[in-house]
């Protein structure tokens, strides 16, 4: 059974915990410390709001120690304009160097990555890296036999994306379908859980928006995804874990070419309810 740890000496009997605990199931009664209410103690999804809310550093949970959390630095935080830019400067990347990607550097983007809110801090998002050239090939290809057979049974997809583009491409030696990116990351979950679709995606923005700071480039690998879910032969390429299913996938790699301009795009749709 789950239970708070406080530091009686630390806590200012604030309240500041109780406040911003997601489940309402920390109470304060009398003066006394916080403490997880009676009888609902297995509600507690270990998101660590009430740790890291603490300006005092008094209390902790039993999987998730003070010294474990390091405080935040204000001093690293972006600023408005620095986030305006750093969002607007991210672009898909899609011809990349022939250099392999460090698995170091992938591995430290997943770090960051998994941070990325869950539903009910329920972190079942899993990783998929095809770090091997030789591999993404062979997955290509089967996209490709994908987008063939679309294009023989006249599905409106390949109308609409003119396919037999693709195809052709494909064909003259070239990868429409992966980029020549050195490397793929595979975001993957259980079928069974509702919200993996959007706990993936969520998961992967935040790696591709920090893909750039370690001098990497992504792209998100949209024909792969579409034939992960249909392909047979791709999902027991994957070989993913029984009773789990590809949610999305970014390529990354090192960009060929810079990028020295910030376009333009639509004004944003808005409508106000106040």
């Amino acid at each position: 059974m789950r239970h708070i740890n406080v530091d009686q000496e630390k806590c200012r009997h604030d309240g500041i915990c109780t406040a911003v605990c997601p489940m309402s199931i920390i109470e304060m009664k009398d003066g006394s410390v916080p403490q997880l209410a009676a009888g609902v103690e297995d509600l507690c999804i270990t998101c660590g709001h009430c740790v890291a809310v603490c300006p005092h550093g008094a209390l902790s949970l039993d999987e998730m120690k003070v010294a474990e959390c390091p405080p935040v630095k204000v001093e690293l935080s972006l600023g408005s304009e620095q986030a305006a830019q750093f969002f607007r400067s991210r672009r898909s990347i899609r011809v990349y160097q022939d250099k392999a990607v460090e698995r170091e550097k992938l591995a430290r983007l997943i770090d960051m990555a998994h941070y990325a809110p869950t539903g009910t801090n329920s972190q079942q998002v899993q990783w998929l890296v095809v770090n091997s050239r030789e591999r993404l090939h062979a997955m290509g290809a089967m996209v490709i036999d994908m987008l063939r057979n679309l294009i023989t049974a006249g599905h409106p997809l390949a109308v609409a994306y003119r396919l037999e583009r693709s195809v052709a491409a494909w064909e003259a030696g070239k990868d429409p379908v992966l980029r020549g990116a050195p490397a793929l990351v595979v975001a993957h979950a259980p079928k069974s859980y509702a919200l993996a679709q959007v706990d993936s995606a969520i998961a992967l923005t935040f790696l591709d928006l920090a893909a750039p700071t370690v001098g990497l480039g992504t792209c998100w690998a949209g024909f792969f995804m579409m034939a992960a879910a249909q392909v047979p032969e791709l999902r027991e390429f994957l070989a993913l874990p029984e009773g789990n299913a590809c949610f999305g996938a970014l390529m990354v790699g090192y960009p060929k070419y810079g990028y020295h301009r910030l376009p333009t795009r639509k004004e944003a749709a808005v409508s106000w309810l106040e």
